[in-house]
């Protein structure tokens, strides 16, 4: 891991540099002055999720999903819960697929949820189906996180 991380704000989705030895002292972006981490899950669309792809140092865990979805809505305490655990190592991020339909289709999201995490805008990773927080940490483990 690099000495000068880019992490991008949640809120105003401009790029931040953070010093790597600072991330777990509850930075703040320098333009909208609103915490980078913390946020448990971030909301994302099309626009933003290329944004935080393109220019985040951190790797990125995506949460496919969909509002209809129950498996989905079964898991999404799960999923907040594991991105407090992981909170400055993994951003957790969540795209509705009925908003974000040009990215669920550039991803080729056949089921949800489906997770797929990214390191430097490159998938390395994927998962289909519910899982307990316990089980995305355990799976986030085993791709070296």
């Amino acid at each position: 891991m690099s000495d000068i991380l880019q992490i991008v704000c949640p809120h105003c989705h401009k790029t931040n540099r953070v010093p790597a030895a600072r991330v777990q002292e509850s930075p703040s972006c320098g333009a909208c002055k609103k915490p980078l981490l913390g946020m448990g899950p971030v909301e994302l669309d099309d626009q933003t999720l290329d944004t935080h792809l393109r220019r985040s140092d951190l790797p990125i865990l995506i949460d496919f999903w969909a509002s209809w979805c129950g498996p989905c809505k079964m898991m999404a305490p799960e999923f907040k819960q594991a991105a407090a655990d992981w909170e400055g190592r993994v951003r957790f991020v969540k795209v509705n697929t009925e908003v974000a339909q040009s990215s669920a289709a550039r991803y080729g999201i056949r089921s949800i949820p489906t997770m797929i995490l990214f390191d430097n805008g490159q998938e390395v990773a994927r998962m289909s189906g519910a899982m307990r927080a316990s089980q995305i940490s355990q799976w986030l483990q085993q791709q070296g996180r």
